[in-house]
């Protein structure tokens, strides 16, 4: 043989060597994850002093057409999930997705590089009964895209602590809702596909960002009038005087906007939602709680790093001045967006969690903190509590703690 035949299969047998080596690691990486997304993840317990029940519902606003629907004329129809306060006896452990809601994995298929959610253990009972007492109600709502129930670990929180949580999925604009046991996608009045632009607040984007914070607010409305009506298991045991919205991202402007709207609100909570609608103009009689992640301007709190950061700047700024609420807020320097939802608790895959926006590996750590300044400061605004810091689980010198301390109106360049 030939020097130059020595060498094509010298080549040849190491290309192959070096394909068999890829292929091995990545059987046995595609192993270890399918061992990891079966084992059993537990969601951080709540804790407040009360066991908490959970009922999931359908409502259906008899005075509006939904205006996101495929179809028109038809009544705007919403999933509600109740998390509330529980008796210590009855009920039977709550599965986290049960039913047609699996398919709120990563892009719809479930398992793929993610905890299944079958392996994911909430903390609530399904079916208990309510606890003796009368319980505020706190309207929660879901990032755009996202559903309620990955948000269990701040609603379960919240019901530990005594609240009545309604946690409203936006029909068509989630990516998954379940009305009547059947799934429901998206739709392009929604979801629509100018709100991926850079800069929410310039051209469509905004007026479509404004819409449809309108509708979700009126969704929220809707939804703790529809609760302190509430009869059955729920006669008797919710306050109807103070309310209290909050929500994540498109979320969490859509509570500011519905506690603008409504005379019983409280109180008002914003998880780093860019603000929208006529509150930004008008701001807001009662206090409200912005709190944001590392890279994120929303607090009105932050050092810039591009022009749409300015914008979310100026525009908090524009609305804690417009208002005559005292305005608390929050910065979780390691948080990325998705660390205000369940996403930080469940096992995912390298590739997959690059994908997702994303703190560090114990992200966990921010969830509970986050939950825990929410709940500090809801005692305080709803209730009337003194203000203080989040419960032991905030790893924070208590000098840092100040959840519960209104803040100084921002200056340029401050965090």
């Amino acid at each position: 043989m030939t020097d130059a035949p020595r060498r094509r299969h010298r080549v040849l047998r190491t290309l192959g060597l070096v394909v068999l080596a890829l292929v091995v690691a990545a059987g046995g990486y595609l192993g270890y994850v399918g061992v990891r997304r079966s084992l059993p993840v537990t969601l951080p317990a709540p804790t407040g002093p009360y066991r908490v029940g959970r009922m999931i519902t359908d409502w259906t606003d008899p005075a509006r057409a939904d205006p996101l629907a495929p179809r028109p004329g038809v009544r705007r129809r919403l999933s509600v999930w109740l998390w509330y306060p529980a008796a210590r006896t009855g009920g039977r452990r709550a599965a986290y997705a049960p039913g047609a809601w699996a398919g709120l994995h990563v892009a719809g298929f479930p398992g793929l590089g993610e905890t299944g959610f079958g392996a994911v253990r909430p903390h609530a009972y399904d079916g208990a009964p309510v606890a003796p007492g009368r319980f505020p109600v706190v309207v929660l709502e879901p990032g755009l895209g996202l559903a309620a129930p990955q948000y269990t670990t701040l609603a379960e929180d919240l019901a530990s602590h005594g609240y009545l949580v309604a946690g409203v999925t936006p029909t068509y604009s989630a990516n998954l809702t379940v009305l009547g046991g059947r799934p429901v996608r998206r739709s392009a009045a929604g979801d629509p596909h100018e709100l991926e632009a850079a800069d929410l607040h310039h051209g469509r984007a905004a007026a479509i960002g404004d819409r449809l914070t309108g509708v979700w607010a009126a969704d929220a409305r809707f939804a703790a009038r529809h609760a302190a009506r509430l009869g059955g298991r729920f006669a008797g045991h919710v306050r109807t005087d103070r309310t209290a919205y909050a929500g994540h991202s498109m979320g969490g402007a859509a509570a500011l906007e519905a506690c603008r709207t409504d005379r019983a609100c409280a109180a008002a909570v914003d998880l780093d939602g860019t603000q929208f609608g006529p509150v930004v103009r008008r701001g807001l009689r009662v206090p409200a709680l912005l709190m944001a992640s590392g890279d994120s301007c929303v607090t009105g709190v932050c050092r810039p790093a591009d022009a749409a950061a300015r914008t979310d700047r100026a525009t908090a700024r524009r609305m804690v001045a417009a208002g005559t609420g005292p305005v608390w807020t929050r910065t979780l320097p390691r948080a990325r967006h998705f660390d205000f939802s369940d996403y930080p608790a469940y096992y995912l895959a390298a590739p997959l969690r690059s994908l997702l926006p994303l703190g560090p590996a114990d992200g966990a750590r921010d969830l509970r903190a986050a939950d825990a300044y929410v709940t500090a400061f809801l005692d305080h605004a709803v209730r009337g509590g003194r203000p203080r810091c989040g419960p032991g689980t905030v790893r924070r010198p208590v000098s840092r703690c100040r959840a519960s301390a209104p803040a100084r109106r921002p200056r340029p360049g401050r965090r």
